[in-house]
């Protein structure tokens, strides 16, 4: 990139300063990263191993079931890092536990998981590879400012002998060498920085990803994703007609009798048919309002009419927390996705409500990279757990329709923070 000057000369230091600026913040990542990498991965590590350790003697049966379900919290934040920061895509494919399974049957499921045993495997590696690759990515960045400094003057303050690198510093001539090598440090910095921040993500990536049965664990998800929605969808159809059946079809059934009494009533009782009349107009107003609401329940109308963000906008609306919503998508996506995503943010929306105990929401919902990405965060209590009755797990189910992934932030104080993205393209 250039931009031409009235004099007609080029400017070239935008790219110059652009990749300064990747490489500022690969390097602050790259110290994040530590510091989330090596005490997270060593405590979750730990944990797991006296948590199965005591399954024997009974103990474990209670505790491993949480301690698995922090791990595959930390395992999907780093997910969610992966992706945002490193542009690597990790499936999520834990098997679904049924929602009313008892703490035996929840730790020994969760145990006969092929992708449990990858996050435990995946917790040393993290502790130790994962975090020299992203301490790499940091020192490579800040390392060579110690060069300069030194030619500065910096020598004079360091002791005899001092190296840096492989140069020994004695005086303002040395000092000087260490500054030509911290200049070629610079120029690797540009180049092997976001290298090292990405290569930690690979990593990740290939101890957490599902290796050579990738392409089986895919069916098998696929598989129950569609048994889920063909499930939903029969519920759905259930709840519809049940619906109809107590609600809209009753009014309208008697508001025909009142209707036919009226008709018999015209003459003899005026009164009497005045009243009925103003009776069976108040049913066809109430049959219209549920019928309105069912139609919202299926479809809302300002989905269809106006897209995704207007719908997420006349959602918060009708919340009684204060909600601030920000919204940029250049375009539309299909109906079905723009319906998986919208149902998803209002159950995500509603457990916010009812249980975290928040005052303030935010709702950002984007499209970036081929994906509709959504994020709720709310400033409750936290605690939140997909699995744990929440109902993220019917999310996560709704968003597996799409090969949708879901991931959830949600320490114990708060905040909240449920992300949700979807695969498509938007019109």
């Amino acid at each position: 990139m250039s931009i031409e000057t009235k004099s007609g000369t080029r400017q070239t230091h935008i790219p110059a300063l652009t990749r300064t600026r990747g490489v500022a913040l690969s390097a602050v990542r790259g110290l994040a990263l530590t510091f989330i990498a090596l005490p997270g991965a060593v405590v979750c590590f730990c944990l797991t191993l006296v948590s199965i350790a005591l399954v024997p003697i009974g103990i474990g049966i209670v505790t491993t079931p949480w301690v698995l379900t922090g791990v595959r919290a930390f395992a999907d934040r780093r997910r969610l890092l992966a992706a945002e920061w490193g542009g690597v895509r990790i499936p999520r494919a834990y098997r679904p536990l049924p929602a009313d399974a008892n703490p035996w049957s929840r730790t020994f499921g969760m145990l006969r998981d092929p992708a449990t045993w990858r996050d435990i495997l995946w917790l040393p590696v993290d502790m130790t590879a994962g975090a020299i690759t992203a301490l790499l990515a940091f020192s490579l960045a800040v390392y060579p400012l110690e060069g300069f400094a030194i030619a500065a003057g910096l020598w004079r303050v360091l002791p005899d002998g001092y190296w840096y690198g492989f140069v020994k510093v004695t005086d303002q001539t040395s000092a000087l060498y260490a500054a030509a090598l911290g200049a070629v440090l610079v120029l690797a910095a540009l180049r092997l920085t976001p290298l090292l921040l990405h290569a930690h993500f690979r990593l990740t990536s290939a101890v957490l990803g599902s290796g050579q049965g990738e392409l089986a664990e895919r069916v098998r998800v696929l598989t129950e994703t569609r048994r889920d929605a063909v499930d939903t969808s029969a519920a759905e159809l259930r709840r519809i007609e049940r619906d109809l059946h107590d609600g809209a079809q009753a009014r309208l059934v008697a508001m025909g009798m009142d209707l036919g009494t009226i008709e018999a009533l015209l003459e003899k009782d005026p009164a009497k048919a005045r009243e009925l009349l103003a009776q069976a107009r108040r049913s066809s107003a109430d049959a219209l309002t549920e019928l309105r609401e069912l139609v919202r329940g299926i479809h809302p109308p300002v989905l269809a009419e106006r897209g995704l963000g207007d719908a997420v906008r006349a959602l918060a609306l009708r919340l009684p927390v204060a909600v601030e919503v920000a919204v940029d998508l250049p375009g539309r996506a299909d109906a079905p996705v723009e319906s998986a995503a919208y149902f998803a943010v209002s159950e995500v929306l509603t457990n916010a409500v009812k249980h975290s105990g928040a005052d303030r929401i935010w709702i950002d919902v984007h499209h970036d990279e081929g994906r509709l990405r959504v994020s709720v965060t709310d400033n409750g209590k936290g605690g939140a757990a997909i699995g744990a009755g929440s109902g993220l797990a019917g999310v996560e189910r709704r968003l597996g329709t799409f090969d949708g992934v879901l991931a959830v932030s949600s320490p114990a104080g708060g905040p909240t923070m449920v992300t949700m993205e979807i695969p498509c393209a938007l019109s």
